[in-house]
């Protein structure tokens, strides 16, 4: 994947703060054992002149310099075993003294076995989702603001009476729960209904609520997304917006059906969506449009995904900001 400069820059400023805080922490506590428990320090002092005792044993060059070493290595040895019980008798874990890195495979450092090590990876992908969001113009609302009294419950709807608050209660619960468990097991959601019930602010909601958790959530409408994708592949901007949406924990496609179709936009629409599919990363897709006219604008790979490997929730009433402005209401 092509990181850009920005985001590689933040990854290794965030490695290089973990680093300074796990020494931070290391040097405070090893200060609390040396002013308060000399028992401990002694020993931990034995313990770090280990490895000047094995340079003096190299160097002086002694005709029993293999005995040496050997005895210095086993005088290590007890002396790491008696640290780990005078720590337990003074109520200390036993590694209260080792230094606690953030990944304990590169001991952040970001290289591991000569490559970079995965936890940078996952940082610069962090970084990019972070880069990517800022783009985004929705608002990540709050599920305690969604008020189901926009929701009448007698509601006729293709030639039948629907209870639609209950419907939209249900689905709020069910958006808040989603949130609540979230995994990268999930499935995937796709939320269909005409224009202003809820769907985009639901969605922002969910993602509010994961991005405070600290999960990678890509969120903006399917028509920014697609722009930078086709500005990208044409050279017109720098950035990977397509393998970004790809390797993010999840991906919310706000307003499917509002974007210029062509036949590059529908072969990136169905690689999004079919490639978190397939590996197993759940997405949420949102369209103000109706199965009938979907299946006019894609073709059928899209909708079969969308109706046959989705959890859909149909959203029903009506337009909230038509009900708003009838009665002066302009938040």
């Amino acid at each position: 994947m092509n990181y850009t400069s920005d985001v590689i820059k933040l990854a290794y400023e965030e490695l290089d703060r973990r680093r300074e805080r796990a020494i931070a922490v290391h040097d405070a506590r090893v200060d609390e054992i040396r002013k308060n428990y000399p028992e401990i320090y002694g020993v931990y002092s034995e313990i770090l002149s280990t490895k000047d005792r094995l340079t003096d044993a190299i160097l002086s060059k002694n005709a029993n310099i293999r005995e040496k070493i050997s005895a210095i290595r086993d005088d290590n040895l007890r002396n790491q075993n008696e640290l780990k019980v005078r720590l337990r008798r003074f109520g200390f874990p036993e590694n209260y003294l080792e230094i606690k890195y953030a990944c304990p495979l590169c001991e952040d450092s970001g290289v591991r076995n000569g490559n970079r090590c995965e936890c940078v990876t996952a940082l610069l992908d962090k970084f990019a989702v972070e880069k990517l969001n800022e783009q985004c113009k929705i608002r990540l609302g709050s599920f305690d603001d969604f008020n189901l009294s926009y929701y009448p419950e007698s509601y006729s709807y293709k030639g039948s009476v629907i209870n639609a608050k209950e419907l939209m209660a249900g689905n709020l619960k069910f958006c808040r729960d989603y949130a609540d468990s979230f995994t990268t097991d999930s499935p995937s959601l796709f939320l269909y209904g005409q224009t202003g019930l809820g769907k985009t602010f639901l969605s922002g909601c969910i993602a509010g609520e994961l991005l405070r958790k600290g999960v990678s959530v890509a969120f903006d409408s399917i028509q920014n997304y697609l722009r930078e994708i086709e500005n990208e592949h044409f050279g017109r901007s720098d950035g990977d917006t397509m393998q970004i949406l790809l390797n993010a924990e999840l991906v919310i496609l706000d307003d499917l059906g509002s974007e210029f179709t062509t036949g590059f936009t529908s072969s990136a629409v169905y690689n999004i969506i079919n490639s978190r599919l397939n590996m197993g990363r759940p997405m949420i897709v949102s369209s103000n449009l109706s199965i009938e006219e979907l299946n006019a604008k894609y073709d059928d790979r899209i909708i079969s995904r969308l109706t046959g490997m989705f959890r859909t929730l149909r959203f029903i009433g009506e337009d909230i900001r038509q009900i708003k402005r009838r009665n002066c209401i302009f938040v």
